[in-house]
């Protein structure tokens, strides 16, 4: 994604504290896009060529942005079973764990070992808009719970349901969840967990970062009559009817999409969409 994550950006950036001690060409090769979590600030692409100056970059934005305490750079892509992505400490202080607040909650994380994206905060933000009193709520895929904790703070459902097969995510939000007396967490694979809650609910999230069309025949078992299913699908932005057939295929009972909503980006022309999916009966 492109643009610029930080909800607290300087009003000069990074590149004006640098000019003194870059040259041009050097500055030019500063990225733009960053993520800022809590107190770490994350550069997702970091130049090869900048590799000798990394240190100095990282401390003059300690320096200059007393707010952020570690500076780190992706150097591996999201990967493995949980898809975490690697990183390394630049400058700052040396850890990985921070606590990071957005939309009126605070979310304590390993940003190594967990999945979190800054970039979907507007659509947490969304979702729990649309939340209706007294609903029973489901996030397969919860993380360090942001989800959960965003919907049950700034909504009003009877309860919201976790399920997080990640032990470190599902620790970390265990932590997180301890003021919240309307979420309930449960650790390990949705299909093993979801018969054994023996419950429907009247929405269902699926977050998962990649491959949520091998569960949708899962949530459309535990949804009830008229209820409602996020489903989270990476996608080429002309190549929207495969997921539409994918959802046409799975679903065999009367269904409605009733929005279509883009939410992150991928990769060029790439972007993760939610489909809103709305039981008719």
């Amino acid at each position: 994604m492109k643009a610029t994550i930080n909800n607290k950006m300087p009003k000069k950036n990074i590149r004006y504290f640098l000019k003194d001690k870059l040259s041009q060409s050097e500055l030019d090769l500063i990225p733009t896009s960053f993520d800022v979590i809590g107190s770490i600030l994350i550069f997702i692409d970091f130049p090869k060529q900048l590799k000798k100056k990394e240190k100095l970059i990282g401390q003059t934005i300690l320096d200059n942005l007393p707010h952020i305490k570690t500076v780190l750079k992706k150097t591996k892509k999201y990967s493995g079973r949980y898809r975490t992505p690697k990183y390394k400490v630049i400058s700052g202080i040396k850890t990985k764990e921070t606590t990071h607040k957005e939309n009126n909650v605070y979310v304590k994380l390993n940003v190594e070992k967990v999945y979190y994206s800054p970039r979907t905060s507007t659509e947490r933000a969304r979702i729990a808009s649309l939340i209706k009193k007294n609903e029973s709520v489901l996030v397969m895929f919860s993380g360090s719970a942001v989800f959960p904790l965003v919907i049950s703070r700034n909504s009003s459902p009877s309860e919201v349901y976790g399920i997080e097969i990640n032990p470190t995510a599902h620790k970390y939000a265990m932590e997180n969840i301890k003021k919240f007396d309307n979420v309930k967490l449960f650790k390990g694979n949705v299909k093993k967990v979801m018969p054994k809650l023996n419950k429907k609910f009247d929405r269902i999230l699926m977050p998962l970062p990649v491959g949520a069309e091998k569960y949708l025949s899962l949530a459309l078992e535990y949804i009830k009559p008229k209820g409602t299913i996020h489903f989270y699908y990476f996608s080429h932005e002309r190549d929207l009817d495969k997921a539409k057939e994918i959802i046409k295929t799975t679903c065999k009972k009367s269904y409605r999409i009733n929005k279509i909503v883009k939410c992150g980006q991928f990769g060029p022309g790439i972007f993760r969409y939610c489909f809103d999916i709305n039981l008719q009966s």
